[in-house]
């Protein structure tokens, strides 16, 4: 035995009564956290943002019930539809009661719905609905956030007719598929879509209906206790087909989702970019 081998016997601290079994040691290849770091990070911020588009949406359609019809829930049907949507998002009663109060503010302006159509990368396209009080404001800031992003504003329906308008209930992951399945077929729903992240991983189930049968799929899903994603729930426009691009394209898109999201005005953006939602 060569001298060093001789050294690196004598340094073993255990007793010589102990087994001396091999030890195995597995060597994995180095990993990089960059790439997935960030679209971990991207998912989470996009998810924050849709959240806080669902309360900042719901509030705005207070204050234009308050303003169509008054305070009195008993009198204002439209008013309290909207309250049950606030109580389906868990939206909380300070968000709630501010709104409220700020229909009754005679500067505030009521709202007005708009959508937006857009051109993103690759042959994809976006629409882009809005509830603004200030239609110039929100047609400038739509208009310069697909602009830095790359993309292009398009003809009214020129993007629209590759949409379908949906009732969407979003059911998580943590849902068995033939439990989604069976519920869901019961509720009157007319599609199961199972729904993956941008690491092919399912995140849900998008259950699609008819629109008038929303609500009634709504209650059939909640009723059965299963677990929804408020903030990806609601009225929605589907693509009838998804457009697969390459991953310039595709980060091009993402950068166009993440800048309409942060329009104030902007509720709720649809692609038919495949992954990106």
């Amino acid at each position: 035995m060569s001298g060093w081998g001789r050294n690196l016997i004598k340094l073993r601290t255990w007793p010589r009564t102990r087994s001396t079994q091999a030890r195995h040691f597995k060597i994995m290849p180095p990993v990089c956290m960059g790439r997935r770091s960030s679209k971990i990070a991207t998912r989470k911020t996009s998810q924050d943002a849709r959240k806080a588009k669902l309360y900042g949406k719901i509030g705005k359609l207070i204050v234009q019930a308050v303003k169509a019809g008054g305070t009195d829930v008993v009198g204002n049907p439209r008013l309290k539809e909207v309250l049950k949507q606030a109580q389906q998002a868990s939206i909380p009663k300070d968000i709630i009661e501010r709104n409220v109060k700020r229909a009754s503010d005679k500067s505030q302006a009521d709202f007005q719905e708009v959508t937006y159509e857009a051109y993103g990368a690759g042959g994809t396209g976006f629409i882009l609905e809005c509830l603004t009080d200030n239609l110039n404001r929100s047609a400038s800031e739509v208009r310069a956030a697909v602009m830095k992003a790359g993309g292009k504003m398009a003809d009214p329906g020129s993007v629209l007719f590759n949409f379908q308008r949906q009732g969407q209930v979003f059911v998580s992951s943590e849902a068995s598929e033939d439990q989604v399945f069976e519920v869901a077929t019961d509720a009157g729903a007319d599609d199961i879509v199972p729904a993956n992240d941008e690491d092919d991983h399912l995140e849900g189930y998008k259950v699609l209906t008819d629109l008038t049968n929303y609500a009634e799929l709504y209650r059939g899903l909640q009723v059965a206790a299963l677990p929804l994603v408020e903030d990806r729930s609601g009225l929605v426009y589907s693509p009838l087909s998804s457009v697969e691009c390459d991953d310039q394209a595709y980060d091009q898109n993402e950068q166009m989702l993440e800048r309409l999201l942060a329009v104030d005005d902007v509720d709720d953006v649809h692609t038919n970019c495949a992954g990106l939602r």
